[in-house]
């Protein structure tokens, strides 16, 4: 699994509703704009811009529903994000330990 930064993937993510709105889909197994419209403070026809967006990254799917759509979450896509956010968080870990450990060595040499 590549762990490469997707920016489109994380600008789709990095919008509070757009988290909601997985979050919701989630927990229900899949819902259409209608339906997370009502739970969200935003009007259908946004909720449906937002579920494109999250579509053309990946992290939803559709499919037909009568007049609608109905979106679930692509687990696959998800996961892949979350390895994403595992290597950044992983590197960053790397980074602070390595300037705690120059910090602590300044500070000896100090008192030397």
């Amino acid at each position: 699994m590549s762990t490469a930064i997707d920016d489109d993937l994380w600008s789709a993510v990095g919008d509070p509703t757009r988290r909601r709105m997985l979050d919701l889909l989630l927990a229900a197994g899949s819902g259409t704009s209608t339906s997370l419209s009502g739970q969200l403070p935003v009007s259908r026809q946004a909720v449906a811009k937002h579920l494109a967006v999250l579509e053309r990254v990946g992290l939803t799917r559709a499919t037909p529903s009568g007049r609608e759509r109905r979106y679930q979450v692509d687990e696959a896509q998800l996961a892949r994000a979350v390895a994403q956010l595992s290597s950044v968080g992983e590197a960053w870990d790397a980074r602070l330990n390595r300037i705690k450990r120059i910090a602590e060595t300044i500070e000896r040499n100090k008192k030397n």
